[in-house]
């Protein structure tokens, strides 16, 4: 859609070299990627049509728009073929009310036993899919592959999930080092596509990490949270936009908890009167699954 929008026209499929290292490739994607990154970016900052001819003109040597999960070719933007679309497991209700575990039957607002044991300090996780093969490539693609571009294929699918009496969104904050070594926060991205069709606003400088906790990837519930244990603050100049508000924290994945829940209670310190967590892919069970990173 963004390179429709604009008239970008893919060009038919033949065999391109590829500049930095003179390989013969069939598909080019590395360039329809980078190319809808930057159109993304410059069309959520306001930049009009028209100025964005060269872009589009660039963008017209990429091949037509891949699914996110696999590479098929596909008619637009954002959207995933039959196979990908099928191996997604949607979430809604009956779930959980803390964590959006699936129920078999409708509970109303009850708690799984987890959540029971050991009560959430936010307020409900609501999550778009769960985390499998294909809602795994995505993540993988965007955050280590700089698709950047796939934050708003996700965003598109979690707006659904909004809490209707939403007043802000905030996305889970990297560490200083990890946003350097990286060059961006996959949590603001989303963020902010969610932002702009939900209309309710996004903030990336109200809740910050102050504490780094290295990889949680094989660690167990109490590691992971003595990892993020006063991990984040709310500045003390963005409390009197947090005051009284109902904030929904976004981020890619949601695997144990840890995170949402050191998150939620420095907002709630910070003076917000209630947090929802809104995630991309909530993991459910590892079984033949490479456990997320939670950066």
């Amino acid at each position: 859609m963004i390179a429709h929008e604009i008239g970008i026209v893919a060009p038919p499929r033949g065999t391109i070299s590829r500049p930095d290292t003179g390989m013969a490739v069939e598909d080019f994607r590395w360039v329809h990627a980078a190319a809808c990154a930057v159109l993304l970016r410059a069309r959520q900052g306001g930049v009009r049509p028209d100025i964005l001819a060269p872009l589009a003109r660039l963008a017209a040597f990429a091949l037509p728009p891949r699914c996110p999960g696999c590479g098929t070719v596909t008619g637009d933007d954002h959207r995933f073929c039959g196979i990908c679309w099928d191996g997604l497991r949607f979430l809604g209700e009956p779930w959980c009310a803390g964590c959006a575990r699936p129920f078999e039957i409708d509970r109303g607002d009850s708690l799984c036993g987890e959540c029971l044991a050991h009560p959430p300090v936010h307020d409900g996780v609501r999550a778009a899919v769960a985390y499998g093969d294909v809602a795994r490539a995505v993540v993988l693609k965007l955050k280590y592959g700089r698709r950047l571009a796939y934050a708003d294929t996700i965003a598109r699918l979690m707006e659904r999930l909004m809490p209707h009496d939403a007043d802000l969104l905030v996305p889970v904050p990297l560490h200083r080092w990890r946003l350097w070594s990286r060059g961006f926060n996959q949590a603001q991205l989303i963020a902010q596509g969610i932002s702009t069709r939900s209309a309710v606003p996004t903030t990336h400088d109200l809740l910050v990490r102050i504490k780094g906790g290295g990889s949680l990837r094989g660690r167990g519930r109490k590691a992971r949270a003595a990892s993020v244990r006063n991990a984040f603050v709310v500045t003390a100049e963005a409390r009197a936009r947090l005051a009284g508000r109902h904030v929904v924290l976004v981020d890619d994945v949601h695997t144990s908890g840890a995170t949402a829940n050191a998150c939620a209670r420095a907002l709630k310190r910070g003076g917000a009167a209630r947090v929802t967590m809104l995630c991309w892919a909530r993991v459910l069970h590892t079984d033949g699954l490479e456990m997320p990173e939670v950066d």
